[in-house]
């Protein structure tokens, strides 16, 4: 389904989802009224090659069109494909916060550079899908939508087309993110919408809780967890064990994890175990320079909190255990390769969809003394889902590597609300929305939150797909302003 043209479109607000709808990937949802035109996220679809060739397609609806996209935070999955977006013709203000602009400086560029160099190589070794292999940005393109960002505060209001006034909430997920409070107005009246972004968990180390949902009309709410409840058991019980068993035989812990957010509460949990003498305390290696740069923007963000004053470099962050080192370059991470056990190498993607970490994956793999642990949600079509299922060999850089290794999948570490905690954020504010679009899910936990949002709340609640666009005026015939 094409968006509506906005010389055509229905004086009202009209709202279209083109990703992060029947997957927990490639966020995009585009808010309409006459003329303005409101793009809140711009991410990259993650996943199995059917979902990472959407990446590829042309934009449904013309970038020129669009007066401003909104950033909730800088994961891929809702900002990887903003350079790409500029490229193709959007020119407006990119809004988020002080905090989302700077991870995403950091994300947006490794991700350019990766995507370079697997070009480079997929051209070396022949085994490209089309010749030549090309990047979907370059790191130009990266510089040039960065020019693009404008930062507000959590709370700010803010225009950023005729029709709407703006007004980001934190939502707890990771350092800067936020849900996003539209107030939309026409000649025929108003009406207020909430997009949540993603959700972070209630009373969990590293971030606060999300902000009560402001009062609105209508709501689109993730639901990545949405069929489901955190594990509640104890991180002691869940990992002395098998740490401690891998360690005294010498074997590798390999954590996979996203350079943003997880591996700051990974090695946050490391240095704790280690500091009380839960598990042996021995080398951690932190194999991303991505890594490096958002740890030192979450201990620049995070001075005065809980975590204490002391926070500051990479030797004396909160954050860290001690003695923790960071591998920089990829001589430095081929080192690696040639360490023998015990010791802690943490490397980016939380996925396993491609980066470093693959390398020690497939080196590690195959010997039954090291440890695979996985710390987050794994998107189907994933390495890491394969995995979490049991596979019993899995596919990189053209080889099929046995699975002899233990595999660990930690609960209660995501950094996404559960069901019951997206219940209690969608209860939060003065007053129940009228209208639910369930996004942000596969299709399982999206109609499992859906039927519960009708069930407990008697609110109306839709599971979009792809392309589907929703007249929220004839939908909410009675909306006024709030």
């Amino acid at each position: 389904m094409n968006a509506p043209n906005p010389s055509s479109a229905p004086a009202g607000p009209m709202v279209a989802f083109y990703g992060g709808v029947g997957t927990v990937t490639g966020s995009r949802h585009l808010l309409t009224v006459g003329s303005s035109r409101l793009l809140v996220d711009c991410g990259m679809f993650q996943g199995g090659r059917e979902l990472r060739d959407l990446n590829w397609n042309q934009p449904e609806f013309d970038p020129k069109s669009v007066n401003a996209l909104i950033l909730t935070h800088a994961h891929m999955d809702h900002a990887g494909l903003i350079p790409r977006f500029v490229r193709e013709g959007f020119a407006g203000p990119i809004y988020c916060t002080k905090a989302t602009r700077e991870l995403a400086e950091v994300i947006l560029l490794d991700s350019a550079k990766l995507q370079e160099e697997d070009a480079q190589q997929a051209n070396r070794h022949g085994y490209a899908k089309h010749t030549p292999a090309l990047p979907l940005y370059s790191s130009a393109d990266v510089e040039a939508a960065l020019t693009q960002f404008t930062t507000v505060e959590y709370g700010e209001q803010f225009s950023p087309a005729p029709a709407f006034a703006v007004t980001l909430h934190n939502a707890g997920h990771i350092l800067g993110s936020a849900f996003v409070e539209v107030a939309a107005s026409w000649s025929g009246g108003a009406t207020r919408m909430v997009f949540s972004g993603d959700l972070g968990r209630y009373g969990v180390p590293l971030h606060s809780d999300p902000e009560p949902l402001s009062a609105c009309d209508a709501v689109a709410i993730e639901s990545t967890y949405g069929d489901s409840v955190h594990d509640d058991t104890p991180l002691l019980e869940q990992v002395q064990k098998p740490f401690t068993d891998t360690l005294r035989a010498g074997g590798i812990i390999l954590i996979p994890s996203f350079a943003m957010a997880r591996t700051q509460l990974v090695t946050l949990m490391l240095g704790e175990l280690m500091a009380s003498g839960a598990i042996p305390r021995v080398p951690v290696h932190v194999d991303s320079p991505m890594a490096l740069a958002i740890t030192r923007i979450y201990d620049k963000h995070l001075l005065g909190t809980e975590l204490d004053a002391g926070l500051g470099t990479e030797g004396d962050s909160a954050i860290l255990p001690a003695g923790t080192t960071f591998t920089q370059t990829v001589q430095e991470s081929k080192q690696l390769n040639g360490l023998a056990g015990p010791r802690v190498i943490i490397a980016s993607s939380g996925m396993l969809t491609g980066g470093r970490v693959l390398h020690h994956l497939e080196r590690l793999l195959p010997d039954p003394k090291n440890l695979v642990v996985l710390v987050g949600y794994q998107a189907a079509g994933t390495r890491g889902r394969q995995l979490l299922d049991g596979a019993r060999s899995v596919r990189m850089h053209g080889n099929d590597v046995a699975v002899n290794a233990r595999v660990l999948s930690i609960k209660g570490m995501s950094g996404h609300a559960d069901s019951n905690e997206l219940m209690r954020w969608f209860r939060s504010g003065r007053s129940l929305p009228r209208l639910a679009f369930v996004t942000h899910g596969e299709a399982g936990p999206a109609t499992a939150l859906a039927e519960k949002i009708r069930r407990d709340a008697s609110v109306t609640a839709i599971v979009p797909k792809i392309g589907d666009s929703f007249d929220l005026a004839s939908m909410l015939p009675r909306s006024t302003p709030q």
